[in-house]
């Protein structure tokens, strides 16, 4: 006989009995007849099969890197005003334009504009699609960061990375379908940039230190052996999956089985993945592996092109922080020093093992930069947070590549062409991916949400 529990979980046929039945269909899946993260179908074709999101934390100003302001060279510290900001009325004291440091040029034959600085980058400026006309809603680094990342400024849902994962599964079993390569400190918003939110915990992002051992507690204890292992795991098994059949509503339980096989297998399969010692010199060289400057962003890099070889369906990386509020010549030529090498050569690498088709690139941070500051005198200019003009850039994965998508005005304070909401640069890149916003759903709350919170609309003009 039912208890009451059960019996109000199946009572009706309103979308919550159909939500429920989904998750129960889920539950089954996880209880071994099929895996949470098997490879699963997209809702269209797509030559995207896995993702790397190389994320900038702290906001890459796009007037000193990708989007080149020579009217800031006249309007160098003269005063700021905001449009329809009386002089008068400013809070902060004046605020003066601030012209780039940086000198730019056009690369390849599609005449991407770099910041010369860009040395490496520049070699495979024809493998990039530059997007300038993505906004966001917030200037504040961790709602910002959530939004890009999860598409809601308040946290709590899953990342671009668990959404990829519950829609597509992952390639291989033995690894987690979502990696990520955090820097020593974790980013603004924390390890929430990459939660499984209200998914099942099997989708959340896994990350690997960057120092030290990549996972704890990898390897088992002294004298524990692989057999030992698996007898303990067999008994655990079948203990929780008693009490899950006794208890259907803890949704967590099944992720916690899942979520031991899958580490049992890991320590298999993860220290041969995240051994560099197999790679030639020149690789090693070619990511700039062994250069203080590059060392820690090539070896992310290099990780990456080994986890999309191993299958795992999407991976992130962070580097930062590109805060430059001053001394951004300093900053910014130091922060493309360490990453220009490494990304330049994952994209050269992946062609060359004819991966780049497959896999899609995304470069961005969570906002731009404004053309002002406050500063005047003395070399520390810098620019200040500016949540309506941006670059992105994509590469590989069936980008629109070899073209520049959208403008700034002309001092780089606000998109003007192609102007988009995150949200719409989400279910783009959903697209390239195969998958539709409006179907990858999951029913939480009381209803069935999404990436992109309520819909949006594919920038038709990234996809080649």
């Amino acid at each position: 006989m039912n208890n009451r529990r059960e019996f109000l979980y199946g009572l009706g046929t309103s979308l919550g009995s159909i939500a429920f039945s989904a998750m129960l269909a889920d539950e089954a899946r996880a209880d071994g007849k099929q895996s949470p993260l098997a490879p699963k179908d997209g809702h269209f074709p797509a030559k995207a099969k896995n993702c790397i999101f190389l994320m900038m934390e702290g906001g890459p100003s796009h007037i000193d890197t990708f989007d080149p302001k020579p009217a800031l060279k006249d309007l160098h510290l003269k005063e700021f005003v905001r449009e329809g900001q009386q002089k008068s009325a400013m809070e902060s004291g004046k605020r003066y334009y601030v012209q780039s440091p940086f000198s730019f040029s056009k690369h390849g034959q599609s005449g991407a504009d770099m910041a010369d600085n860009w040395v490496h980058l520049a070699k495979v400026a024809d493998e990039l699609c530059f997007y300038r006309g993505c906004q966001v809603d917030s200037v504040n680094h961790p709602t910002a960061m959530y939004q890009m990342n999860c598409g809601n400024r308040f946290g709590g849902d899953p990342g671009i990375g668990a959404w990829v994962a519950y829609g597509l599964g992952s390639m291989n079993q033995d690894l987690p379908g979502f990696l990520v390569l955090p820097e020593i400190s974790y980013p603004q918003g924390g390890a929430a940039n990459w939660s499984n939110g209200y998914l099942p915990a099997f989708y959340q992002g896994t990350p690997l230190r960057p120092k030290g051992s990549p996972i704890l507690d990898l390897q088992p204890p002294s004298g524990v052996t692989p057999k030992r292992q698996r007898r303990n795991l067999d008994l655990l098994a079948r203990m929780n999956t008693r009490h899950l059949q006794q208890h259907p509503e803890h949704r967590e339980l099944s992720a916690r089985l899942e979520s031991y096989e899958l580490a049992f297998r890991m320590q298999t399969e993860v220290p041969e993945a995240i051994d560099l010692s197999g790679e030639d010199q020149r690789t090693l060289s070619m990511y700039g592996i062994g250069n203080e400057a590059t060392d820690a962003f090539g070896r992310k890099c290099l990780l990456a092109r080994k986890m999309v070889e191993k299958g795992v369906r999407f991976v992130q990386l962070y580097n930062g922080t590109w805060d430059s509020h001053d001394y951004i010549e300093r900053a910014h030529k130091n922060l493309v020093r360490g990453v220009d090498q490494p990304i330049a050569a994952l994209i050269a690498d992946l062609k060359d093992r004819g991966l780049l088709e497959s896999t899609l690139i995304v470069w961005c941070g969570e906002f731009g930069r404004s053309p002002d500051n406050g500063v005047r005198g003395g070399t520390a200019y810098g620019r200040d947070h500016n949540a309506n003009a941006m670059t992105i850039w994509l590469a590989g994965g069936g980008c629109n590549a070899g073209h520049t998508i959208g403008a700034t005005d002309e001092v780089g304070m606000t998109a003007v062409e192609e102007v988009h909401h995150v949200r719409d640069f989400h279910v783009t890149l959903l697209r390239l991916l195969g998958l539709d916003d409006n179907k990858l759903t999951y029913y939480h709350a009381g209803r069935f949400k999404q990436l992109s919170q309520f819909g949006g609309k594919v920038i038709e003009e990234l996809i080649a």
